[in-house]
């Protein structure tokens, strides 16, 4: 007897077709689950907390999350550093309790509110970006519109903190709105868009000391101005990890601008924002534990040369966040120094 023809199984690592979509219901363009640059360790965790959510809501709510980039928590650091090296600053020790809540919560809804406008901005332009096909409106998640209600509903809950503040701080926030509203749609029309995102992830440093003394000292204004250095820093080296893609898709950004000069500038950038903490350093007048953290900071970016020293882009992200052990360092620098006068 002949033997039965067995039936042709499916190689494991092919993709399996999944469901047909129904009728009439709207399905997300084919893409992936979360952006490639997403922390495994923090999606798990939104994962975690939203386990007791119905699937259809937990799915929803995890979109809006991504979409914030409550995934991806490092970047909110980045803006967090310069707003407490302000408030320490400004207060001269430990900050008042109120003020630190007010702007470390702020600080967390105007990151979030800058990326949901972000990626309305690009939601063309995403989808044509390997990093970036995943995210949320570029695979079809989540809506333009709803990404715009996403960032005023943020938006209003960072004036309603900035409103417990005295009325220097909250005319202040009106331009520092502005400027996270501005940011996503300069890459199309300079290559300087990382000067922009410094200023609006710096004006917290303003705000602050706004807050605390009832005005911004130049000690301030040099620190803003040390911020948009350093931001150019980080986000140049994060801009490298697209650079291909961006030139393909007409983006704009310094990491092109630069060109295959773009480690010797940044090395310059990295010793002028050295020279501009060092000129805060003097002008609060701060003890060794900020000179040392300062020391330590330029070892921190010696590291960063070396990591980028191929241009790969793994590197290069992985470059991007080591800038958060920077912000620690300079921190505990100011904290330690202020503590010990």
């Amino acid at each position: 007897m002949a033997p039965t023809p067995r039936k042709p199984q499916r190689r494991n690592n092919a993709p399996s077709p999944g469901p047909r979509p129904r009728p009439g219901v709207r399905t997300a363009a084919p893409g992936p689950s979360r952006p490639a640059d997403s922390s495994s360790r923090a999606t798990r965790v939104l994962l975690w907390l939203l386990q007791k959510l119905p699937p259809r809501y937990r799915e929803k709510a995890l979109d809006y999350l991504v979409l914030t980039r409550m995934d991806r928590p490092a970047g909110a650091l980045l803006l967090l550093w310069p707003t407490w090296w302000a408030l320490w600053l400004a207060a001269g020790d430990f900050p008042p309790w109120k003020p630190l809540v007010i702007f470390t919560l702020g600080v967390f809804a105007m990151r979030a509110a800058g990326c949901a406008v972000n990626d309305y901005a690009d939601r063309k332009l995403d989808p044509q970006v390997a990093r970036t096909a995943g995210r949320p409106i570029a695979s079809g998640r989540v809506r333009p519109g709803e990404a715009l209600a996403v960032f005023a509903v943020l938006l209003l809950f960072a004036f309603v903190l900035v409103l417990f503040t005295n009325r220097l701080t909250i005319e202040l926030s009106f331009a520092g709105a502005a400027l996270a509203a501005l940011y996503p749609f300069s890459k199309r029309y300079t290559y300087l868009p990382q000067v922009v995102l410094g200023a609006a992830f710096g004006w917290s440093i303003p705000m602050a000391f706004a807050a605390v003394k009832g005005g911004v000292p130049p000690l301030g204004w040099l620190l803003f101005i040390a911020n948009i250095l350093w931001s150019v820093i980080y986000d140049t080296e994060y801009a490298m990890v697209d650079r291909e893609d961006d030139i393909k898709a007409g983006a704009k950004s310094t990491a092109i601008l630069f060109g295959d000069a773009d480690l010797p500038i940044l090395g310059m950038l990295m010793g002028t924002f050295l020279l501009a903490m060092l000129f805060v350093g003097q002008r609060a007048q701060l003890g060794w534990p900020y000179w040392l953290s300062l020391a330590g900071a330029a070892g921190l970016f010696g590291y960063q040369q070396w990591l980028i020293r191929d241009r790969r882009r793994e590197a290069c992200l992985t470059a991007f966040r080591h800038n958060n052990r920077l912000g620690l360092c300079l921190w505990i620098g100011i904290v330690l120094a202020v503590a010990l006068r």
